[in-house]
């Protein structure tokens, strides 16, 4: 293999426009973006603070709204666009490949097919090979990571809670399934694969690319109830390449020493006396993610937390 980050692409008819959107320099783009952090944000002013924060990205997002969630406002992208000097990516409704074509023209880096929005297409996803922009895809088991990059998604982000209650019990649970499933998956003879891929849905030949990488084909993040410094290097100890930070981390009186924090967490996630430092001082940046009781579902409740 040429290059252990990049995915194999063979000839296959489901990928329409490999040569005219090459994978390899989707890839390369998302590679970019390892060891950050990337902030969501909704406003000019919270993308400032997230760029002086140490941010490697920012994701805009539509502000949160009762009814039907969409991509964020072209103008209001356009405005952070010239005012940041790091990547912006945008959201787009799952199988709403024409949102993706108007986030793609406006000139952004990248685009997140995001499942937090509301479901544009029920069946399909958007055939991200038909793009030039890179693609970032969620995941909740690596069958469906392993979809994702068989579509084109050149970053998967392991999901976890999409409330923004700063609780990172899901996101922990997804990611360790990803990992272990790997593992699984590396210690299997080559005559396994071909079950094992059948099993969990997902294309043999990018299975073979994981079993051959020990791990995802793609840049692997982790999403959802990312709180503290400790959250985000438990993520990046687990084996994740980064994190996305939801809104609630601009819920708080600080949210640039808390973004700032959780940036030096992923930067030096092993080593213990650096995340102490990190963490130190946050009582007042940390107080919109205290987690109510209505919120913590109790131990032991037919076998759920």
């Amino acid at each position: 293999m040429a290059d252990d980050n990049a995915v194999t692409l063979y000839s296959n008819a489901a990928i329409t426009d490999a040569k005219k959107n090459p994978f390899s320099i989707k890839v390369a783009m998302a590679q970019m973006l390892r060891g950050g952090a990337i902030v969501e944000v909704t406003s000019l002013d919270q993308a400032k603070i997230a760029e002086s924060a140490g941010a490697c990205c920012v994701i805009v997002s539509d502000p949160p709204r009762a009814g039907i969630s969409r991509m964020p406002d072209p103008s209001l992208i356009k405005e952070i666009k010239q005012a940041l000097s790091i990547p912006v990516m945008a959201k787009a409704r799952v199988g709403h490949f024409v949102e993706a074509q108007i986030l793609e023209s406006i000139g952004v880096d990248y685009i997140d097919e995001s499942e937090a929005l509301a479901i544009a297409d029920e069946n399909h996803f958007i055939n991200k090979h038909n793009f030039r922009v890179t693609f970032v895809c969620g995941c909740r088991d690596l069958g469906e990571a392993l979809r994702r990059v068989r579509e084109g998604a050149a970053l998967i982000r392991t999901q976890g809670d999409l409330k923004g209650s700063g609780n990172v019990m899901e996101t922990v649970r997804n990611v360790r399934k990803v990992m272990g499933e790997i593992r699984v998956l590396n210690n299997m003879d080559e005559d396994e694969v071909f079950a094992f891929s059948k099993r969990i849905q997902a294309p043999y030949d990018i299975v073979a690319q994981a079993k051959q990488m020990g791990r995802l084909p793609v840049v692997h993040f982790a999403a959802g109830g990312i709180a503290t410094p400790a959250d985000a290097a438990l993520m990046m100890q687990l084996g994740c390449d980064g994190v996305f930070l939801g809104l609630e981390v601009f819920r708080c009186l600080d949210p640039y020493k808390r973004v700032r924090a959780i940036v030096q967490a992923v930067r030096n996630y092993n080593d213990p006396l650096e995340l102490a430092e990190a963490s130190s001082g946050l009582e007042d940046a940390m107080a919109g993610l205290s987690l109510n009781e209505r919120q913590v579902e109790p131990f032991g409740d037919g076998g759920r937390y």
